[in-house]
């Protein structure tokens, strides 16, 4: 009986959960039901309104700069970076505009921000830049430029704080237009081959490369902009990034930048001294084909000299006597001649098909009988053109062939937007013409078109024991800092002659220094090997008229070759033109200087004085340049507590020895540059953001911003030196 009473319990129980069950069912099946309605409802018949709504939500798309990526020395010091330029405008059509207040107000009229603006920029009076403000109001001009230059962001943050400007962008009516510029911590150094960029930002939000490297990689330096909306969360408008921007690569040049300023200064100099139109001057690197140095630099009016265009890749000129040394390469390989072999020059005056050909010395008398080699060292035109009339008058095409198989007309791939090629004619030719006289006078760098590049090209090849690499001009691209891509020096001509060929002209090539034209490029402290070249310009397909241009091409140290050089001058004006004097001294000083600079010293060898105890002073900067100096003076360093890069050195003479301390670099603060020297100085305040104006030399002394202040970018500072 108790078990029927259970069962009809559990019944009862199972019914009454049953019943529930089908109630929140039917419930959740309504609620359902009334959710798909109610989208339906939004979906179709209210969808404008919610459109509406939400459009009032989220303010249009904005680009998302990318910042466009660096471009570095060989040695990492910054050479190009990314700052922001802006140009001021005043909307005087503007409706929000308050005029009255702008006419009278005591606190944010007229009178107070002229007094403010010709505080600050000093190139208006007050009453200047009220009169000029007024111009602007009774114009009702939209886009009425308020300052004549650009201005950085600090700039525009402290002026927006002006009177009548800190009303707002529409009571106020300024408003900019946002620019880029490259900021050049090295100034005009390598100008040319680092490039420009346009300022404007185009309609995709990116910079664009104009020139030099900034054009050669500017897909991977202009980086990829991003994409903003602002929405309204919570009652206020926020951004939320849609899409990040890329950041630009960063490039690692193969500048030098200490070889690149002493080729410039050299360069310059002599520019200003022969007053000539411009002038060209590489340094590459023997074994890889690194380009170390290239300065470009053209007459910009009396005594003033800046890079103007790329000559060095650019300049289609005839290369003058340079152009020999190919020459005679050519038939030493064919066996046309032998160093030795005796030509005729006569009282330097040749006649050949009724055209004059003359040796620089004619008013002496000529050089009469002398050896082949004896005509490269003297840059004897007949002597070089008489051996190889010898040996091809009656096939030219051979010599041009040997032309090419040397690697006069090898295409250097550079890359180089500009960049010009080598242009040797053929007898063949049918565009340009072939005369009778072409030979010969091609022989001597004339009727024919070489690039300085292309000639240092061949004379780094005769140094490289034949291999003709191709220039190099950056080492690396980085992403993010790590490494993306590295160039890997290339062989463009194993070998461009036989190693007996090339040790005859080798030992030419140190004759004409020791022996010849080349004899003032003569120095004591470094072996040079090269040649002269002198070469009259054509105008119009005439010359004597156009001036001269004057060269060198050669390599250093002569015995064990580390470098090779060419510089070239174009019409000077003051002094006889001269490849040796002119171009020749140039080079001797680019020489001398990077040897002394580049060279160790083997003081390890030298005898010390015993009774003194002598520790030198070290200048603040990198911890590794100064344990590389110390180590070569055998001075002993304590570096124990020194873990950054950089670092300020303090002798301890109860030691003998010098302890250095960790200078702290962080991000968002103003470095301690004192006791340094003035690269290191300006290149940490430069990466630091902060524009450096260097006076004196020597150390660092002070600085105008202190150590540890918030830094501003684009901020001027001044480090005095003594």
């Amino acid at each position: 009986m108790a078990e029927e009473i259970n069962k009809e319990k559990n019944k009862e129980q199972d019914k009454i959960i049953f019943n529930r069950y089908l109630v929140v069912t039917a419930l959740l099946l309504l609620l359902a039901c009334l959710i798909v309605f109610k989208m339906c409802m939004t979906m179709f018949v209210d969808k404008s309104h919610w459109v509406a709504l939400a459009k009032e939500m989220v303010r249009p798309q904005e680009t998302i700069l990318p910042s466009r990526g660096n471009i570095y020395s060989n040695d990492m010091k910054l050479m190009a970076t990314s700052v922001p330029r802006y140009y001021t405008y005043i909307d005087f059509k503007s409706e929000a505009l308050k005029v009255d207040s702008f006419l009278a107000s005591k606190r944010n009229g007229i009178d107070s921000l002229s007094i403010c603006l010709s505080r600050k920029f000093r190139d208006r009076t007050p009453a200047g830049y009220k009169a000029y403000l007024l111009r602007g109001l009774k114009s009702k001009n939209r886009q009425y430029p308020l300052l004549r230059e650009k201005i950085s962001y600090s700039d525009l943050k402290e002026i927006q704080r002006f009177p009548h400007f800190r009303l707002g962008r529409n009571a106020s009516g300024l408003y900019t237009k946002e620019m880029v510029e490259r900021e050049r911590p090295f100034k005009t150094l390598a100008a040319r081959m680092i490039g420009d960029i346009y300022g404007e930002i185009d309609s995709t939000g990116v910079t664009k490369g104009m020139n030099g490297l900034e054009l050669q990689y500017d897909s991977l330096l202009r980086g990829k902009p991003g994409i903003s909306v602002k929405r309204r969360i919570a009652g206020r408008w926020t951004n939320v990034t849609l899409v990040e921007p890329e950041e630009g690569m960063d490039i690692r040049s193969t500048i030098d930048i200490g070889i690149q300023d002493i080729t410039e200064k050299a360069l310059r100099d002599m520019l200003k001294k022969t007053d000539a139109a411009s002038g060209t001057a590489v340094v590459m690197e023997v074994e890889t084909g690194e380009v170390k140095s290239m300065t470009n630099l053209g007459r910009k009016g009396e005594g003033r000299y800046g890079e103007t265009m790329n000559y060095a890749v650019a300049d289609e000129t005839e290369p003058g006597s340079t152009f020999k040394v190919a020459s005679i390469m050519v038939a030493l390989e064919d066996g046309v001649c032998q160093p030795q072999d005796s030509v005729d020059t006569g009282n330097g005056i040749y006649m050949y098909k009724g055209q004059r050909m003359t040796d620089h010395n004619m008013n002496k008398g000529g050089y009469h009988v002398i050896s082949v080699e004896q005509a490269i060292w003297n840059s004897s035109n007949i002597g070089v053109a008489k051996t190889i009339l010898k040996g091809y008058e009656d096939n030219p095409t051979k010599f041009v062939e040997g032309l090419y198989r040397i690697g006069m007309t090898a295409d250097l791939h550079l890359g180089i937007q500009g960049a010009g090629r080598p242009k040797i004619r053929r007898p063949d030719d049918s565009v340009r013409y072939w005369s009778k006289t072409t030979l010969p006078w091609m022989s001597f760098g004339y009727e024919t078109q070489i690039p300085p590049i292309s000639t240092l090209a061949f004379y780094n090849a005769i140094a490289n024991g034949g291999t003709m690499m191709r220039p190099l001009f950056v080492k690396e691209i980085y992403r993010r800092g790590k490494i993306e891509h590295r160039n890997s020096p290339e062989v463009l001509i194993p070998s461009i002659c036989s190693q007996k060929t090339l040790h005859i002209v080798q030992g030419m090539l140190e004759g004409v220094v020791e022996h010849g034209t080349g004899k003032v490029v003569h120095s004591d402290i470094v072996r040079i090997a090269g040649k002269t070249g002198t070469a009259q310009i054509a105008s119009g397909g005439v010359y004597r008229q156009a001036g001269h241009q004057v060269s060198f091409a050669g390599y250093f140290p002569a015995d064990k070759p580390k470098y090779s050089c060419i510089v070239v001058i174009r019409q000077p004006r003051n002094g006889y033109p001269s490849g040796g004097i002119m171009a020749g001294g140039v080079f001797k000083e680019i020489a001398e200087k990077i040897y002394a600079n580049h060279t160790p010293v083997l003081v390890k060898k030298m005898e010390p004085d015993s009774t003194a105890v002598s520790l030198p002073y070290v200048k603040a900067g990198e911890k590794r340049a100064i344990e590389n100096v110390l180590d070569e003076l055998d001075v002993r360093l304590d570096t124990d507590s020194a873990k950054g890069e950089w670092v300020r050195a303090e002798k301890v003479k109860e030691k003998n020895d010098i302890q250095v301390e960790d200078i702290t670099i962080r991000n968002g603060l103003v470095p301690s540059v004192y006791g340094m020297g003035a690269k290191d100085a300006v290149y940490l305040l430069e990466s630091a953001g902060l524009r450096v104006n260097v006076l004196g030399a020597g150390r660092v002394t002070s600085q105008s911003i202190p150590a540890g202040s918030r830094v501003r970018k684009g901020n001027p500072i001044l480090i005095t030196l003594k």
